[in-house]
Order: structure tokens, then sequence, then C-alpha cells
């Protein structure tokens, strides 16, 4: 992801963690936890020019009403300490893909968000030679046939960084990279399947992480906000008291079975995953540099997923 994303992604979670914090301050006493990643995404914030920054802030306060709603246990005036924090960057590598979390630490009670800006990307997973995927994703070792077929592919890269080559220099980088790279993973990811019936919920617990959250993704060009809901464990949306939920979500089941993968038609760089339940996914292979590297990013996005996967759009005042 560019620089630029990324800064900005961190400035979304300032804006966004400074304004619920300010709106529960109206009902109870809450607390930021001020870590290195709280100040690393102020700092992002603080740089940003006032039409981007502006936008940060439209799209935080457009979204909180309904979180609150979504989350009563928020603003439950009870005698327990509530606290907001800004995770780190590392969590993600462990399955946690929450920017955001709010928890009550004395009851075990937490619920996150992930912040994306003008993006709606899962993850940004690599392939490289030294990268098992199948173990990163679902605790898998990748075959030797798929070591053998990839490494010349990525040897032949490295060679090609190390004469400072640029990726538009290559004439045929579709069918000489992209190509067989997909190919080798669409074998692999079928080769594990066979051999473990429980991978497609592996995989879409690795996609999503470990815990339930809710996605909040501003879009600027529409002026609006859209929060996705992942109750996938059936931890989000908990009843605060006896009083009736205004919004009630359901929990979306994992799936259990690969309805079918393969490339997207036309297309030398994308593949679809249709599974059962309602998911489905296509995963991007694309160069994230200038210059050749000796490693290929995904971009996985999710095209399609159970009716329990709620999404609200709320508009920007």
């Amino acid at each position: 992801m560019a620089k630029n994303n990324v800064d900005n992604g961190r400035a979304f979670e300032y804006a966004f963690i400074e304004n619920l914090n300010l709106e529960i301050s109206k009902s109870r006493t809450s607390s930021i936890i001020n870590n290195s990643s709280y100040y690393t995404s102020k700092c992002s914030f603080e740089s940003l020019d006032n039409n981007i920054s502006d936008n940060l802030v439209k799209a935080s306060k457009a979204a909180i009403p309904t979180i609150l709603e979504l989350e009563p246990m928020i603003l439950k005036d009870d005698k327990e300490d509530l606290h907001l924090r800004i995770q780190s960057d590392e969590q993600g590598e462990i399955g946690d893909v929450r920017d955001i979390v709010v928890d009550k630490s004395s009851i075990g009670w937490e619920v996150g968000l992930s912040m994306k800006h003008n993006h709606f990307a899962v993850k940004h997973s690599r392939l490289s030679s030294k990268i098992d995927f199948a173990e990163k994703w679902f605790g898998k070792k990748c075959s030797d046939i798929y070591w053998k077929e990839v490494r010349p592919i990525f040897s032949n890269l490295e060679k090609l960084k190390e004469k400072n080559m640029k990726w538009s220099d290559l004439e045929n980088k579709e069918d000489d990279v992209y190509v067989p790279l997909l190919k080798s993973f669409l074998k692999e990811l079928s080769f594990q399947y066979e051999a473990d019936s429980s991978i497609p919920g592996k995989l879409v617990e690795y996609l999503l992480g470990k815990y339930d959250f809710y996605k909040v993704v501003g879009v600027d060009s529409n002026e609006r906000t859209e929060i996705q809901v992942f109750n996938i464990h059936g931890t989000l949306n908990k009843q605060a008291s006896k009083s009736s939920k205004s919004i009630r979500i359901g929990v979306a089941k994992l799936p259990t079975r690969i309805i079918n993968i393969g490339f997207k038609p036309s297309s030398k760089n994308t593949v679809e995953l249709y599974l059962d339940n309602g998911w489905q996914f296509t995963f991007r292979i694309h160069n994230a540099a200038t210059k050749v590297e000796s490693s290929l990013k995904f971009d996985i996005q999710i095209v399609g997923a159970p009716t329990t996967i709620e999404t609200i759009n709320c508009r920007w005042r």
C-alpha cells in the first residue's frame, strides 16, 4: 500500500478515536491510552492538509452514532473503567486486524474496529521464495511441488532486482510472472483443501482475523462512511441492560467447502475463490513498487459475504 494511504489510514484512526471518546464523555467517563501507536496516528493526522483531515473528521462523526447503537455496552453507565486504544501494526501479523479497541478489561469485554480510508481491501499478503503462505494462512506447510514451481520465478526476479530494473521494463510480466505464480497458488490451495477439509474456515479466519470487528470505511467521493459487521464468533452487539437493543445483528457462518477457484475471466493477475455460506473473494497479484522486487503482493477483496455480514451506510453531515 502506498505511503500516503498508510498515513491517511493512521490519521483516520486518530480522528475516530478522538471523536468517539468525545462522544462517550457526554454520557460516562472514558480514557484514551496514550501509547506509541496513538502518537504515530496523531502525527499522521496533524501532517495532513485541512481538506483531508476535515474529511476524516466528517467520516468519523458520521459512523459514531451507529457504532454506539450497535454496541450499547460502550455507553452503559457502570463502574467499570472504559479504555480506548489504537493497536500496533504488529497485531495484524498475529491475526488481529482491529485498529481500535474499546474495552472494559475488568469484566473481559471489548469491541474492535478496523479503519479504512477510501479502500475496502481485506489483506495485502505477499508471496515470495521464503514466505510459506500455507503455514502463515492456515498452519500447513506448502508442498515441495509448490516450491519447485515458484522458486525459479522468484530467483529470476532477484536477478532483475540486482540489475536495478523496473517492472515497466518487463515486456511480458503477466505471462512470465503473474500467471505462473497464480497457477501454482491455485494448485497449492486445492492440494491443501483436498488434504484438510477445514481449510476454507481457516482461510477466512486468516483473512478477517481471529476477533470479531466492525470495518469502518470512509469514502470521500460519496461523502459516506460504510460500516461492515463481521460477527463470526458472536462477540459483537452484546446486550447492555434489560432494555432491548435498537439494532440487532446476526452471527455469520464460516465456510466449510470450496465451491470453485480459478482465474477471473479475461484476467491474468486476479483469481476468484467461491466458498459455501455466501463467501467470495478475489486475489489480485501486483507489484507494489516501481522497481522489480523478489516478492509480490496480493490485494485481497471480499466480493461476496453471508447476509449476516451487514453493511450500514452513514451519510456525512
